[in-house]
């Protein structure tokens, strides 16, 4: 440093961070420090972390890169900072989340305040029903492909406090650590995983593709909820204009359109007719298709809307698999409830909102797997599958609260 600085930074900033990237949890970081750790001796670490963020010589560590499992096949590389540093960028997110709240686009719905993946699917699935035709947009490799020269100068659009710009810089230039210890310096990209990386991204495309649209495609609806958007189109026409012009656009900002999965989906329902090579596609967990449902007078007809996709129930059946119910002969069936209720019910959450009969199989899937514990459990129900699943569905309708999903799923099944 040049000289000293000294910048005032509320002590109640850095508790208010500490207390949000405590709930949130999350793994240790390159230190190997876990939250417990952190904490025992709590006053002295956020008193530090303080001094050095107020007298501008805090300095991020490297983020340590682990690879997690896509549900599409293959893996994406997520960043896990330290602790201390998670609570330090609490304490910047904190300060300008408000501003950039302030200009952020309606149709923006990924990582803000009050705003959900849920009121995209919703508002898409409204606007589906008025628009015949949607672009799917699919950005290749985005959060690893942010320029920082343009996002630093999106920041400076929106603050000149000078903590918060070199903090930011800070960040963006911050090594990764790889799996073998190896460092690998970033010249772009910002890691998933991180506090800030939400708001930055965010920041980023508002000014690549939200305030670009309403300058100039006000006409055309959107949803994003972070790189996934859609656009609603009322032609095929139109939809290959703003395709063509998206492309152009996302390409003077760095980042490229993956030419395969960016695809125009006609949403036919009764009304629709004709046949195009795109009927569907997938949006944060859901499958938006044709499908059969009933309106108030009881009558059958078909539909564009959303349930639970093919991917998402895969992974559900695949996490099912991953709790090895029939290594747990130990445990009773209410102890099983009360270990996985919580998964359960954030399925039956997200999942059931829209058409919940697509979530049916999978939750099939999970007593299928639970008569096959109990007949680990129960010599009197070994080899007697049949019998074991006699057992799951005496024991639900006996004890319907018992699993989240039993009420949704023997409800159903028996039609009361």
């Amino acid at each position: 440093m040049d000289k000293a600085r000294s910048w005032s930074i509320p002590k109640r900033w850095v508790w208010e961070a500490y207390k949000r990237v405590k709930a949130n949890r999350g793994a240790a970081g390159v230190d190997d420090q876990t939250m417990g750790e952190f904490e025992r001796e709590l006053a002295n670490n956020l008193y530090k972390l303080w001094h050095r963020m107020s007298s501008g010589s805090y300095f991020p560590p490297p983020v340590k890169r682990v690879l997690i499992d896509k549900r599409g096949g293959g893996s994406r590389p997520v960043g896990i900072p330290t602790v201390s540093d998670r609570i330090a960028q609490a304490v910047v997110k904190g300060h300008l989340e408000p501003e950039l709240e302030k200009h952020f686009h309606p149709g923006s719905y990924g990582y803000r305040p009050g705003k959900s993946a849920l009121n995209a699917v919703g508002v898409a699935r409204e606007r589906c029903w008025r628009y015949a035709w949607v672009l799917d947009l699919d950005i290749r490799s985005y959060f690893d492909s942010i320029s920082h020269e343009l996002l630093l100068r999106a920041v400076r659009k929106h603050t000149d406090c000078p903590w918060v710009l070199l903090y930011i810089e800070r960040w963006l230039k911050a090594p990764v650590q790889l799996e073998d210890g190896a460092l690998e310096p970033r010249e772009k990209g910002t890691p998933q995983g991180s506090v800030i990386s939400p708001l930055l991204s965010n920041l980023f495309l508002h000014y690549t593709f939200d305030h670009w649209m309403a300058k100039h495609y006000r006409d055309i609806p959107f949803e994003r909820c972070a790189d996934d958007a859609l656009c609603h189109c009322v032609s095929e026409e139109q939809a290959r204009e703003l395709r063509d012009a998206l492309e152009k656009r996302f390409a003077e900002c760095g980042l490229q359109l993956h030419p395969e999965k960016t695809k125009i989906v006609y949403c036919k329902d009764d009304d629709r007719r004709g046949n195009f090579l795109h009927e569907k596609f997938d949006f944060l967990g859901y499958r938006f298709q044709a499908r059969r449902s009933k309106n108030r007078w009881g009558k059958f007809f078909v539909n564009f809307s959303p349930g639970v996709s093919n991917a998402t129930t895969k992974a559900i059946r695949e996490e099912i698999r991953n709790w090895q119910l029939r290594c747990r002969v130990d445990k009773w069936i209410d102890d099983l409830a009360r270990m996985f209720n919580p998964v359960i019910r954030g399925w039956i959450t997200y999942y059931g909102r829209y058409y919940k009969s697509a979530l049916y199989p999978a939750l099939r899937y999970l007593d299928q797997r639970l008569a096959h514990w109990a007949m680990a459990k129960y010599k009197r129900l070994r080899r007697h599958r049949r019998r074991a699943e006699q057992w799951v569905r005496k024991t639900a309708l006996r004890d319907p609260r018992l699993f989240a999903h039993w009420p949704l799923l023997h409800h159903a099944a028996t039609g009361r």
